[in-house]
């Protein structure tokens, strides 16, 4: 086998069963028409210079051959050159078959991938409404979400450490760099501010802080007692922590239990400059930038990166894969519930359908003349004769009835032209 025929045959390689088929069915038409050929040709030979009824019979076999030869010689011509001889204009597909692609490239471009076929196939499809109804079934839905769930356990497990390394540093970590970090913050801060949403943290900061301060009074005087001056005596200092204490455990106390505490105040008012600063201030915005930039250039930010990825993936891929888990039934009924809006909403499914028709005509706008293409380079690649062999066992059957009908009727005109000479002798 030459390099050109191996590149190609598996190209316009098919199924060898359907083949066997195809090449069954192609030679039992060519049987039957070569078949018809043989009898119009004894006939003819039986009843030559016969005349009367003979005569007519005589006249429609010689006509009867005439048309069968004729259109076998058309059929024949398309595939190859008939009786192996050179005739012009003959073996058209293995001669032409580039110009028979770049034809049926633009049939098909002109025909088939136009916005109103396409808009008109989808609505008569109603793809929607058949999702729908598909996934109303508890079987199918539970299926879907077995599926979706394994797909996504395995993409979960193919991201490797290397590939969060690499998309934090060569991805992440330069847009922070180039992003200015002091406006966001100070607008984030400032929008927290406005809807009180730190004074959550801070009553919770406050609570805990309360609660150890209570639970810990050993702790605080071990803390307090490090900085007491060497010469006092150890009875003073267990009196003066153990005060402290009492007025640190009373004073967080009191924060906590008054909204209008004044430490409150002076917080709201730190950090509502300190969001002011972040947004108008050149040099609070350069120290914000340069911390910024020591937390990036800082090893640990990767590697948390990745330990935070690594505890997100186990929890996910835990969750998808047990059967029972929190995913895979949350997933289950959101998809029930959808399927059975879908399939009871014709307002949704109409919206549905036309965006489907939206998404498949844009893509044809946009792909339509590379996907069209495909058939002139694939057919550019066939090896001409293999490309004709393989044409013909698809429609060579089919084209045998060309055959057959050129016999019948080439046998009915020749009777008729007979007829009509007799009459004007």
């Amino acid at each position: 086998m030459t390099d050109t025929a191996a590149l190609t045959a598996p190209l316009i390689a098919g199924d060898p069963a359907a083949d066997a088929l195809r090449r069954a069915g192609l030679r039992r038409m060519r049987s039957v028409a070569l078949g018809l050929l043989v009898f119009a040709a004894v006939v003819y030979v039986v009843t030559l210079d016969r005349h009367g009824f003979l005569g007519f019979v005589n006249a429609g076999a010689e006509a009867s051959m005439v048309g069968a030869i004729a259109d076998w010689f058309a059929v024949t011509a398309l595939f190859k050159h008939p009786l192996g001889l050179p005739i012009p204009h003959t073996a058209l597909i293995p001669k032409r078959k580039d110009d028979l692609g770049r034809g049926l490239e633009e049939f098909v471009g002109e025909n088939f991938l136009q916005e109103a076929i396409i808009r008109d196939r989808i609505g008569a499809a109603a793809i929607s409404g058949r999702v729908g109804a598909w996934l109303a079934q508890p079987a199918n839905a539970q299926r879907v979400v077995d599926e979706v769930a394994d797909v996504a356990a395995i993409a979960l497990a193919k991201v490797r450490d290397d590939h969060i390394e690499s998309l934090v540093r060569d991805a992440l970590t330069p847009r922070f760099r180039e992003e200015p970090i002091a406006p966001l913050l100070g607008g984030l801060l400032s929008e927290a501010l406005h809807d009180d949403l730190h004074h959550g943290l801070v009553d919770l900061a406050l609570e805990e802080l309360h609660g150890w301060l209570v639970e810990n009074p050993d702790t605080v005087a071990e803390v307090i007692g490090e900085r007491a001056p060497w010469w006092a005596p150890t009875r003073l200092n267990e009196a003066v922590t153990g005060r402290i204490h009492t007025e640190l455990v009373n004073w967080v106390e009191d924060i906590r239990d008054d909204p209008r505490h004044r430490a409150r105040l002076a917080l709201d008012s730190v950090l509502s400059q300190l969001a002011d600063d972040l947004e108008h201030d050149p040099e609070t915005q350069a120290r914000a930038e340069a911390l910024k930039e020591r937390i990036l250039d800082n090893p640990a930010v990767i590697r948390s990166a990745v330990s935070l990825w690594n505890a997100l993936r186990r929890a996910l891929t835990t969750s998808l894969q047990d059967p029972s888990g929190a995913v895979r039934h949350r997933m289950l009924v959101e998809i029930s519930a959808f399927a059975e809006r879908l399939h009871s909403d014709a307002k949704l499914q109409a919206r549905l359908d036309g965006l489907a028709a939206d998404a498949a005509v844009f893509a044809v706008d946009r792909y339509g003349a590379e996907l069209t293409a495909v058939i002139t380079h694939t057919i550019e690649r066939w090896d001409g004769r293999e490309a004709a062999r393989r044409i013909e066992l698809h429609v060579g059957r089919d084209l045998q009835f060309i055959r057959i009908n050129g016999t019948m009727v080439g046998e009915l005109v020749g009777v008729a032209i007979h007829a009509a000479s007799v009459l004007l002798a």
